[in-house]
């Protein structure tokens, strides 16, 4: 199954790679994941010039071959220098000319021309000199995200969207496909909280319009996804039923591990340690549990209450409540620990 990004024209299957993880991995099993992932059919690869190393782990993979595959990068540039400056780097590390997308990643406000930053000024530039074939934008705010549909400037918006979405986020796919505009839809597995990947995959694949990046790490998960492509889930009542579950179990605040709260202040790992509870209730590990990461929860007694991540957080959670829960949390499930190995 073939998905086409609105107005672009660009049609692949429908199965992006979210290359933010391949930045975890040594370059040669990076490079491995990348071409398996070709060869089994994925034609477009989702990077930023955010993401360290993962821009030169594709551009080392897909050498000779860039007129075979979609390359989308990502700046976070707030000025026209800065943006020039990205683009550069990214095309170097690309081993590349030109970007099939480019996309302002995450950005506070819509970019637009005249608007002072310069930003949408410098893009219509590099897509006029040829570096940029399609402009795209990303966010985690259904303000900013409805504003850039509304203008008609962008090609592509790039959103998170799975099972665990609401009617806000359905109407922002309804809208993209009303403007013919491209919907990639980021966090389909939202940021590792599902663990079902043949639900995230049936419940996307209703959506024509809607092109997933799935982010993957390890061979295994890159298996499901190619086999998906080949023997898709059903989106039955059997698993109706399921996300229906999941979704009463997760209804409420929670904190989708985006990011866009750090760095904090006090040294705080906030995107992981304010969704530990839940990680250790869905998809419990002992690697949860190491000296490591226990040193990072109680970091949690050193938060200075500045409220900075409760401001940038895009979702508007309280997030250092959520800190405060998550940490009671992980100490009882360490009390709990440590009775089992007495008894």
């Amino acid at each position: 199954m073939n998905v086409t990004l609105g107005k672009t024209g660009i049609s692949v299957n429908k199965n992006g790679f979210g290359a933010l993880p391949i930045q975890r991995i040594p370059e040669k099993e990076a490079v491995h994941l990348l071409q398996k992932a070709y060869e089994g059919g994925i034609g477009l690869f989702d990077t930023a010039r955010f993401y360290t190393d993962s821009e030169e782990k594709i551009g080392k993979a897909f050498k000779g071959m860039r007129d075979k595959i979609v390359i989308a990068s990502k700046t976070m540039a707030v000025n026209p220098s800065g943006f020039r400056k990205d683009m550069e780097t990214t095309l170097r590390n690309l081993q590349t000319d030109y970007l099939d997308i480019y996309q302002f990643h995450n950005p506070a406000f819509c970019p637009k021309p005249d608007d002072g930053s310069g930003l949408y000024e410098a893009m219509t530039e590099a897509v006029k000199s040829g570096s940029v074939r399609h402009i795209g934008i990303t966010n985690h705010r259904l303000s900013v995200a409805h504003e850039a549909i509304k203008s008609s400037l962008y090609e592509t918006l790039q959103f998170p969207f799975c099972y665990l979405s609401g009617e806000k986020e359905l109407q922002l796919v309804r809208n993209c496909a009303a403007n013919d505009m491209g919907f990639i839809a980021m966090k389909a597995l939202s940021g590792g909280l599902i663990s079902n990947s043949a639900a995230a995959c049936a419940f996307i694949s209703q959506y024509e319009n809607v092109l997933p990046i799935w982010g993957i790490q390890r061979e295994k998960e890159l298996d499901e996804f190619l086999n998906y492509a080949v023997n898709p889930p059903e989106m039955n009542s059997e698993m109706s039923r399921f996300i229906n579950r999941e979704r009463d179990e997760l209804k409420g605040e929670f904190c989708r591990g985006c990011g866009y709260c750090m760095p904090c202040p006090a040294g705080i790992e906030i995107h992981n340690c304010a969704r530990m509870s839940l990680l250790l209730r869905r998809s419990p590990s002992e690697l949860q549990l190491t000296p490591e990461v226990q040193k990072k929860m109680k970091k949690i007694e050193e938060c200075i209450q500045c409220n900075q991540c409760r401001e940038k957080c895009p979702y508007k959670l309280d997030s250092p409540a959520l800190l405060q829960k998550n940490y009671e949390d992980y100490k009882n499930v360490l009390a709990g620990k440590a009775h089992d190995v007495k008894t």
